[in-house]
């Protein structure tokens, strides 16, 4: 469909909590997950990060994620929610196209399980362990209202991509 421009850090959009969407298979709903994708996969292409965007992130104040983690299989989700979450944390490294100048390490939970809904309108479930949780606890944090840098670890953390590229990335899901 159509490139998007990405909402940038300190638009009042990125900190409003989304709307769920009525009917999944509504024309709208296929146009978003449309403007996601290749708004993802331009970013992916001219900068070398991005494996999921979400609604706001375009402007879009609909409960909707988009993930394209292997740059083959895209992966829409529509109204999703942590249903279940592992005790245990772990310490990753997170960065936003909406603020892709800086990365900062948060604490994310080991396992989630996700409820949503299909392009079909179809309910499933996924457990995602690892990098997978990591990302989806990021995205559906933007459904939210909430954004990477409210859930630094510590503010020593916060690093500018060139440094973060430097020192960090090749350990990071980023850097696979």
């Amino acid at each position: 469909m159509a490139i998007r421009e990405v909402v940038r850090l300190g638009d009042p959009l990125l900190r409003t909590t989304c709307e769920e969407v009525a009917d999944p298979v509504s024309t709208e709903t296929a146009e978003t997950i449309a403007d996601l994708r290749d708004t993802l996969a331009h970013w992916r292409e001219t900068t070398g990060y991005g494996r999921a965007i979400a609604a706001p992130q375009i402007g879009v104040l609909r409960r909707i994620v988009f993930l394209n983690v292997d740059r083959e299989t895209p992966w829409p989700f529509i109204n999703p929610r942590i249903v279940e979450r592992s005790a245990e944390t772990m310490t990753v490294w997170d960065g936003c196209l909406s603020f892709l100048s800086v990365f900062c390490q948060v604490e994310r939970h080991r396992w989630i399980t996700v409820r949503y809904q299909d392009a079909a309108g179809e309910w499933r479930e996924v457990r995602a362990e690892g990098d997978l949780s990591e990302l989806l606890q990021h995205e559906i944090d933007h459904l939210d209202g909430i954004l990477t840098v409210d859930r630094m670890t510590d503010v020593k953390t916060l690093v500018t991509r060139e440094e973060f590229e430097k020192r960090y990335r090749d350990g990071s899901p980023y850097g696979r």
